[in-house]
């Protein structure tokens, strides 16, 4: 009610918002720790928040004007939490940026891999990367994941997407 009272007092949400809390949504569920055998660590919990961040710039690729708004608002997003929860964890200003870019290489990375393993179709090796898990059942278990994840995101719209519905 404020917000429509008072538009300039109140604070508009941040861009990428509502699709970012979709992809760490799906990040925290536990089949990636538990089935997929992905560390329940810090390291282990960003690399499942980067694998599916960068399944989501993929499809946003194929998604005209509004899929690149998409894709800018969910980057600009993901680095705004990076340096946020690196800020809570006690990172200085003198290391932060460093920090922060290096996660953001680690992003576009995997966004090179994902990538190309769609194009593919073969989800194996780019799991293994992105995801960290070398073989196995876990290793099944996230392709099997990260191809149901895949097939969702194609079956979205781009607006869809963006209010935070993978």
């Amino acid at each position: 009610m404020l917000r429509f009272l008072f538009p300039r007092l109140t604070a508009q949400p941040a861009r990428g918002t509502e699709l970012f809390a979709a992809v760490t949504q799906e990040a925290r569920q536990t089949h990636w720790y538990v089935g997929g055998g992905v560390p329940d660590t810090l390291d282990g919990r960003f690399a499942v928040v980067a694998s599916v961040t960068a399944l989501v710039l993929v499809r946003l690729e194929s998604g005209g004007e509004a899929g690149d708004a998409a894709s800018v608002a969910l980057t600009e997003r993901f680095v705004a939490v990076m340096e946020a929860e690196h800020r809570e964890l006690g990172l200085g200003d003198p290391g932060l940026g460093k920090k922060v870019r290096k996660l953001v290489s680690s992003l576009g990375r995997r966004v090179e891999l994902w990538r190309a393993a769609v194009a593919g179709d073969d989800f194996a090796d780019a799991a293994r990367e992105s995801l960290g898990v070398a073989s196995g059942e876990a290793l099944s278990h996230n392709i099997r994941a990260l191809r149901d994840l895949w097939a969702r995101l194609q079956a979205a719209d781009v607006a869809g997407l963006s209010e935070g519905t993978l």
